[in-house]
């Protein structure tokens, strides 16, 4: 759900500074106190980053675990054939 929040000049300031301590977003801070005071998460949990939430919920890209490598090609097209002409054979079912 959207919605406008309009805060007292010293609850957006310290929102602010907050962010700017924690590296979390103001919008991360007002979520995590909003669900901790509907008791939607125990408030002695200290609160989850975006990435340990992306994380715990398993949609974070994870790197490669080899790291890159060159490969070297292993079919050599007849000269005048490309790739498109391999695949559009009459063998082929």
């Amino acid at each position: 759900m959207a919605m406008n929040l309009r805060l007292p000049i010293e609850a957006a300031t310290a929102l602010q500074a907050e962010a700017e301590r924690t590296g979390r977003s103001q919008q991360e801070i007002v979520r995590d106190a909003v669900a901790r005071h509907l008791h939607l998460i125990d408030s002695d949990e200290p609160p989850l980053s975006a990435r340990d939430r992306a994380r715990a919920a398993g949609y974070l890209v994870q790197p490669a675990r080899v790291p890159y490598r060159k490969v070297t090609p292993r079919l050599r097209l007849p000269e005048g054939t490309n790739s498109l002409d391999a695949l559009d054979r009459e063998d082929r079912f």
